[in-house]
């Protein structure tokens, strides 16, 4: 049986994803965290990387929806997130992180404004601030991202924090 704390910690991230604060994730949700980022680097919406970045969102929704919307209504509630991401979790957290690896790929392409394979800590931070996440804990997310300390941010890093994100309760 899962704790209640748990479940707490696990609903306490429903607000990451429920961007327009209405009380349900759609895919709104995700193309509005799409725009934000782009708007954020100055990337057009019909360039490669904007076109990846909204094909990653729509690739994450159907993947959350997948595991969370179980009425069909195309709405994930936060009883849902919480069933299903919960579920999920217990399964496999890493599983799970894969359906927002797409999204997570090219939100990082976009922050590499240097081209070369990796995005520097500050840029990773502008993409949190883009999300939502408030500056000083977006700015400690992004350092703590850095594993190696290079000052740069990889999709080998971001993935499993973004799974152990969804498993351990703040």
């Amino acid at each position: 049986m899962v704790s209640s704390e748990y479940e707490r910690g696990i609903a306490a991230r429903f607000a990451t994803f429920d961007l327009d604060g209405n009380g349900s994730i759609d895919r709104e949700d995700f193309s509005a965290a799409a725009k934000a980022v782009l708007a954020e680097f100055g990337t057009a919406a019909r360039s490669d990387k904007g076109q990846a970045l909204y094909g990653g969102a729509e690739a994450f929704w159907q993947g959350m929806a997948g595991i969370a919307d179980r009425d069909g209504d195309q709405r994930i509630t936060r009883e849902e997130f919480v069933n299903g991401a919960v579920k999920r979790l217990r399964d496999n957290p890493e599983r799970f992180a894969e359906i927002a690896r797409p999204f997570l790929h090219a939100a990082l392409d976009i922050a590499d404004t240097d081209g070369d394979g990796a995005a520097t800590v500050e840029n990773v931070t502008r993409v949190l601030t883009a999300l939502g996440v408030p500056g000083e804990r977006a700015r400690a997310a992004a350092a703590a991202l850095d594993a190696d300390g290079d000052g740069t941010v990889g999709e080998a890093d971001v993935v499993p924090a973004f799974a152990r994100y969804f498993t351990v309760p703040d």
